[in-house]
């Protein structure tokens, strides 16, 4: 593999681009590979832009919570296009070069999408919270404005920090190697290249999941903590055992999202393995994208079932 690289002032050799090995010791599978990450792909694409379409078009979907899953179904299908292409790419051409300019506008894209994904998700659970915990002041509370506000809160709220997170990165000199052990530019690999101390990064890392992972995943328990004692109060079992099914599918995904993203951030550069940190990154980057939008809406299935035969009908 070709290592580039040029000769920096001080006699250090410093890397100008980066080799993305991603699944090249698995040289047997790499058709096997391609078809099946072409399939995820497009089950994404269709799956999230049937919801975005259904829930605007259908006025009877113009709800708060419809309003945050059709945005939630976008940003699943801006946050799988920033790895899933490169990785399809790679296989088909077996080219796993990437510039280090490359490299750093992916991380940044991964880093923003990943905070909006938290945000978004703690958003929807406070959605779900005011429903069924304050359904009298539900219309109030959630209003258009308000829903555009949080909406925009969450693409947004995160964009400078991870920003200035790459930057501080890709400001590092790399090299030990050129060679990125994973499918896409992500940050515990690549300090792992990085010259000399790296720990005051790590710090800063794991400063940033506290702020962008564990402080949502703590408002996501503690909303549906309220939920669940408020559904413990309803009179019939059947809808009990509805509303739990709904919260525990809805829990499964968060862990999922959350568990392995605050792994692979939380734990020292010296606890990383490669085999490890992709198979992680595997479930917060592609399989839980492809499963979140099919949880939120079996929640829904029966309005967004018929809210797709009418707009079929048309």
């Amino acid at each position: 593999m070709k290592h580039e690289e040029v000769e920096a002032e001080d006699n250090v050799s410093t890397v100008v681009q980066f080799v993305l090995l991603g699944f090249s010791e698995l040289p047997n599978l790499q058709g096997f590979l391609s078809g099946l990450f072409s399939i995820i792909y497009m089950v994404v694409l269709i799956g999230n832009s049937l919801i975005v379409i259904i829930t605007r078009l259908d006025p009877a979907l113009h709800k708060p919570m419809y309003f945050f899953l059709a945005h939630f179904s976008s940003l699943e299908i801006c946050y799988v296009s920033v790895t899933l292409p490169r990785i399809l790419f790679s296989l088909w051409t077996q080219d796993r070069s990437i510039s280090l300019l490359g490299c750093a506008t992916q991380l940044c894209f991964f880093l923003v999408l990943g905070a909006t994904e938290c945000f978004l998700l703690t958003v929807m659970s406070y959605d779900r919270y005011v429903a069924i915990c304050n359904p009298l002041h539900y219309p109030l509370v959630m209003n258009p404005k308000k829903c555009h506000q949080l909406a925009a809160g969450a693409w947004l709220g995160g964009m400078p920090v991870q920003v200035g997170q790459t930057w501080q990165i890709f400001s590092l000199h790399f090299c030990h190697s050129n060679q990125i052990n994973h499918f896409f530019c992500d940050i515990p690999p690549i300090l792992k290249l990085a010259c000399g101390d790296t720990s005051v990064h790590e710090v800063s890392v794991c400063v940033m999941v506290m702020l962008f992972a564990v402080v949502p995943f703590m408002l996501i328990l503690a909303s549906y903590s309220k939920i669940v004692l408020t559904i413990l109060r309803l009179p019939t079992a059947q809808g009990r055992a509805k509303a739990f099914s709904t919260c525990s599918s809805h829990l499964l995904v968060v862990v999922l999202f959350f568990g392995s993203a605050s792994i692979t951030y939380l734990r020292p550069k010296s606890n990383h393995s490669g085999g490890t940190d992709k198979l992680l990154s595997l479930f917060y980057t592609i399989v839980t994208p492809m499963f979140n939008p099919m949880i939120y809406s079996l929640r829904n299935r029966d309005v967004i079932a018929a809210a797709l035969r009418k707009l079929l009908g048309k």
